[in-house]
């Protein structure tokens, strides 16, 4: 995998993004900078319908690609998931989003990446076997190391069920156990199923596996 992960620096009207060099290497979290509303078209602002002259310029947000004054579209605001390098012009619906996801990319992508160890089965196996698993750098695969090897592409997981434990009527004092993940084999409509459970006698993993089972949630949503 890592044969393909060189990256470039690209400019576009935008601002700089650090890319993948192919296309085929890049997160399947990330998106495609949306086409600009042509200025000819946007005689307005699309919030608040101020008119355009000398005085009052246009905006293009840089995730939604829409027109505003410069009141509207006055934040400037990490927009990872295009791969920007700096914080860009984005219009207040769009930055509350890219805020948000930040927090993912700071957070929980990072716990993923770090890995946590769980005891994985395989499909309607009764043995499991003590794996660490991990997100890939490129954040496109699942990886799992212990005895056996395996990766699993992020694309192709098509459920992620989480388990939880202690559960009270009032929905409280519930712990992430582990998770039941079900995926696609590449070149085949089959689908594999593979149970994590932390371990219990890794009593000081238990705050990092939970960590890690809610951060692949988030993921999953």
């Amino acid at each position: 995998m890592s044969g393909g992960d060189a990256k470039k620096l690209v400019r576009s009207p935008s601002g700089l993004r650090m890319v993948p060099e192919h296309r085929a290497a890049r997160s399947p979290f990330g998106l495609d900078e949306p086409p600009w509303v042509p200025d000819k078209e946007c005689p307005r602002c699309m919030q608040c319908d101020t008119k355009f002259d000398f005085i009052t310029r246009k905006h293009h947000c840089r995730r939604c690609g829409k027109c505003f004054c410069d009141k509207c579209c006055s934040k400037k605001v990490p927009l990872p998931r295009m791969c920007f390098v700096d914080p860009v012009r984005q219009c207040a619906e769009c930055a509350l989003v890219s805020q948000k996801e930040t927090e993912f990319y700071d957070k929980q992508l990072k716990v993923l990446m770090n890995g946590a160890t769980f005891f994985v089965t395989l499909g309607t196996s009764d043995k499991s076997e003590l794996m660490v698993c991990r997100l890939s750098n490129n954040q496109r695969y699942l990886v799992l190391d212990g005895d056996s090897h395996y990766e699993i592409e992020i694309i192709q997981i098509s459920t992620v069920q989480i388990l939880t434990e202690g559960f009270t009527p009032g929905g409280g004092n519930t712990r992430a156990i582990g998770m039941i993940l079900q995926y696609k084999v590449p070149g085949s409509e089959e689908v594999t199923q593979m149970k994590f459970i932390a371990g219990e006698d890794f009593s000081c993993n238990k705050k990092l596996s939970a960590a890690w089972l809610a951060a692949m949630h988030k993921v999953s949503k």
